[in-house]
């Protein structure tokens, strides 16, 4: 075994040149919690130790949207529970393993053996709370409808989370919010909750001594941990899937749960857990190199603005071009202007997670669904800019351009563009700044950008790597607007700044 991981070790060196033996290349996603984040990159590095490239996109939300981008193509595979494949997937409770198999099969989906360990769901308490109203299973909470519970959403929203536990047990609680994973245990340390959900592998329960109430009924399924591919990776990368089989039963829940508070505990990075963590399974040396924390988290800062910037910038250039004619084509008839600035006002509407979730069947994850996503937001205030600056015009002037005998389009360039400038560039400034802060959902669906701090800085309650993203994102929106009043000092006439102004 020795032996061989030393080949894979070696393999994987080579893999992380860009240069795959055998030209295999896998993509892995995972959700939005610390543990996906973990087995996923152990995935990534077992692949690179086949000789296959392997990128592994991470945050991407929860179970719906992950698997969304697995059904499009957009990854090659991601972990996942069987309990989650059953009731959330398939929605087939009771399914077999060969239904889910067969399932799953059906389009175009595979699923591996256990990893060797489950991660079921549970509720748990404060420990004063145990204490005081003598709970020590399920049973006990229907005595105290009282109690205040911060329930993650997917929890509040799986029929084998909150609806189907009040259910079996009968319970009334008065107070139910539906909060983050990560911000309901901060709910649970300020008192103002006193019940939420967990996963059995949670460091949470350590770290805050919380008490898990036994499932006396028996309601919750096991959770299994699997790894679910797209089946043409048995063509695609055959070496891959041997890789992966090889840690098929090696993860167990104390394994898994060391690794889940090496990160969310200690702060170590996911990579360096996630190599532990394959390494235990395997034996052998550390898989991958050790690297400076503090140059890597620079570099991985710089990447982050780097994307953000470039997702602002394309999208803000695609909406300038859209929205100044969509503007015009509004000023000349009010049905246009109704039909135009009415839509831009609905999809300002649309929240921006069912933005992605709608976008991701079409258009995968990465770059081109939140571009799509930060195009649609920005168009509102330039189509709104450019429509007011136009209809704005004076009425002498408009009537002066008409005695000139401009055609419309002289009219149009020499005239009312140059005097709707300060509206435009103001429409402009506006959606600048509001793709800066919105640019950080890019995260969710793999594009990266300063949300990926941000997302995981929530997740690990972790404020100063929320603030490793969330400061560089506000510097980059004042740059944004000053860049924005500078132009204007540049572009616009000085007669007409000052006539502007004046008014």
């Amino acid at each position: 075994m020795r032996r061989l991981l030393a080949v894979c070790v070696a393999l994987s060196a080579l893999a992380s040149t860009g240069r795959a033996i055998g030209g295999e290349r896998v993509t892995l996603g995972s959700k939005a919690f610390p543990e996906s984040w973990i087995l996923g990159e152990a995935l990534a590095i077992v692949a690179r130790s086949s000789g296959a490239e392997s990128e592994h996109r991470a945050n991407l939300g929860g179970t719906e949207i992950v698997h969304a981008a697995l059904r499009a193509g957009s990854i090659d595979a991601y972990p996942e529970y069987t309990g989650t494949l059953r009731d959330v997937i398939l929605h087939a409770h009771d399914a077999s393993t060969e239904e889910v198999r067969e399932r799953l099969a059906s389009v175009g989906l595979g699923v591996t053996e256990s990893l060797g360990f489950d991660d079921s769901y549970a509720i748990a308490v404060n420990r004063a709370v145990a204490r005081r109203d003598a709970l020590r299973s399920l049973s006990n909470l229907a005595a105290h409808p009282d109690l205040r519970a911060a329930f993650s959403h997917e929890f509040l929203g799986r029929e084998d989370g909150w609806p189907g536990v009040r259910a079996r047990y009968g319970l009334a609680l008065s107070d139910v919010r539906g909060v983050g994973h990560a911000l309901a245990f901060e709910a649970l340390i300020a008192n103002r909750a006193d019940l939420t959900d967990v996963y059995t592998t949670d460091p949470e329960i350590v770290r805050q001594d919380l008490v898990v109430l036994e499932d006396d009924r028996g309601f919750f399924p096991r959770y299994d941990a699997v790894v679910i591919y797209r089946l043409d990776l048995e063509e695609r990368a055959p070496g891959v899937l041997k890789a992966w089989r090889r840690i098929i039963g090696r993860v167990d829940r104390a394994a898994m749960a060391r690794a889940n508070a090496a990160v969310a505990l200690d702060h170590r990075s996911v990579s360096d857990t996630a190599a532990g963590l394959v390494q235990d399974a395997l034996g052998g040396a550390q898989l991958v190199p050790d690297v400076d924390p503090q140059r890597a988290r620079v570099a991985s800062i710089a990447r982050d603005l780097l994307r953000h910037v470039q997702l602002v910038a394309v999208a803000l250039a695609a909406s300038v071009l859209a929205g100044v004619p969509l503007g015009i084509a509004a000023s000349r008839r009010v049905r246009v202007a109704v039909l135009v600035i009415g839509g831009s006002g609905v999809i300002q509407t649309i929240p921006s997670l069912a933005l992605l979730a709608f976008l991701i069947p079409v258009v995968g994850i990465g770059v081109l669904p939140a571009t799509i996503a930060l195009f649609l937001y920005a168009l509102l205030p330039i189509v709104q800019g450019t429509c007011s600056g136009i209809t704005g015009i004076p009425a002498p002037l408009a009537a002066s351009a008409e005695a000139l005998g401009l055609t419309p389009f002289a009219k149009l360039a020499r005239i009312e563009l140059p005097l709707a400038l300060p509206s435009i560039l103001a429409g402009v400034r506006t959606s600048g700044v509001i793709a800066v802060g919105t640019a950080t959902i890019a995260a969710l669906v793999g594009a990266g950008g300063l949300g990926d701090p941000i997302l995981e800085g929530i997740a690990l309650r972790d404020t100063t790597l929320i603030l490793t993203g969330a400061v560089p994102c506000a510097m980059l929106a004042l740059a944004v607007q000053g860049s924005f009043a500078l132009l204007e000092r540049v572009v616009v006439p000085r007669g007409l700044r000052v006539r502007t102004h004046a008014e």
